[in-house]
C-alpha cells in the first residue's frame, strides 16, 4: 500500500514538473541537477548561445529601443523568465550580445598588430590599415558575423548612454595601439589629423560593411560584395590615400561667410 500511495503521489506531480519550461514550447530555467562545470548548469552554454544568437539578430534589425525581451523569447523559444536569469536586464542582454564579437574583433587586431611588429621593420600604412580592417571583415565572412556588423554599426546611432560605454570596453584599447602606430608611421600629420583619419576609416569600413545595399544599387551588376578580395582591396586603398594625403590646411576659409577680404 505504501509503495502504491508513493507511486500515486509521483503521478499526481508530474504534470506540474517544469511547466514553466514547456509552456507554449519554450524552455524556461535549467534544472541544476548536474553541473557541466564549476558553477554551470549542464547544457547552459547551448541555450544561452542560442539566446545570444536570436538577441543578436533582433537588436540588428530593430535597434536596441525597438527590440523587447519578448521577441527575443520567442526567436529562441525561450521563457522572458530565462532571459533574466541569464543576462539580468535588457540592456545586460545587449552587453553580451555586442562584446562576443566585439571582443573578439578587438582580439584579432592586437595579434596582427604583434605580428607586424615583430617583423622587424615598421609598418607601412597600407600595413596597418590592413591589419585594422581584416578582422571585422574575416568575421563578415559568416552570416553571424554580417548579422554583428549591421549591429555593429547601429550602434553608433544609438544614444550615448547605451553606446559609449560598449564601445570603450570593446575596442578603446585595440583602436588606441593602432592609432599610435598610425601617429608612428605619419610624421608629417598631427595628433589631431590622425584622430580625424582613423575616425573616418572606421565610419568608411562599418558602412561598407553594414549590407546596406547602397553600392549594389549605384553599380548593379559591376560590384561584387560576396568578394572578400575586392572589398578589402577598394577600401584598403582608399583609405591609405586619404591617410597617406598633406596635412590639411585652413578649411574654414572654405565655409560660406568666412571668406576674408
Amino acid at each position: 500500500m505504501k509503495s502504491t500511495s508513493s507511486q500515486s503521489k509521483a503521478v499526481a506531480k508530474g504534470p506540474d514538473d517544469g511547466a514553466e519550461s514547456r509552456t507554449a514550447g519554450k524552455r524556461g530555467r535549467p534544472a541544476q541537477r548536474r553541473r557541466a562545470g564549476p558553477g554551470r548548469p549542464e547544457g547552459v552554454s547551448n541555450v544561452r548561445d542560442e539566446i545570444l544568437d536570436a538577441a543578436e539578430i533582433e537588436f540588428a534589425n530593430l535597434g536596441y529601443a525597438g527590440t523587447s525581451l519578448r521577441n527575443v523569447a520567442d526567436a529562441a523559444q525561450v521563457t522572458q523568465a530565462l532571459i533574466n536569469y541569464y543576462f539580468g536586464s535588457k540592456y545586460g542582454l545587449f552587453e553580451e550580445v555586442f562584446l562576443r564579437r566585439g571582443r573578439q574583433i578587438a582580439e584579432d587586431r592586437v595579434q596582427r598588430m604583434d605580428a607586424l611588429r615583430r617583423s622587424g621593420t615598421p609598418p607601412s600604412v597600407e600595413d596597418i590599415v590592413r591589419a585594422f580592417l581584416m578582422p571585422a571583415l574575416s568575421m563578415r565572412a559568416t552570416a553571424a558575423g554580417r548579422t554583428f556588423m549591421r549591429l555593429q554599426a547601429r550602434l553608433h546611432t544609438e544614444p550615448p548612454e547605451i553606446s559609449y560605454k560598449l564601445r570603450n570596453e570593446a575596442y578603446e584599447p585595440s583602436t588606441r595601439l593602432f592609432t599610435e602606430a598610425l601617429q608612428a608611421a605619419l610624421p608629417h600629420l598631427s595628433g589631431k589629423d590622425v584622430y580625424w583619419r582613423m575616425t573616418l576609416m572606421i565610419g568608411a569600413y562599418l558602412y561598407a560593411f553594414s549590407d546596406t545595399h547602397r553600392l549594389e544599387e549605384m553599380a548593379p551588376g559591376i560590384v561584387n560584395l560576396d568578394d572578400p578580395d575586392e572589398i578589402l582591396n577598394a577600401i584598403t586603398s582608399f583609405v591609405t590615400a586619404g591617410m597617406l594625403a598633406p596635412a590639411p590646411g585652413n578649411a574654414g576659409s572654405l565655409l560660406p561667410g568666412s571668406a576674408k577680404g
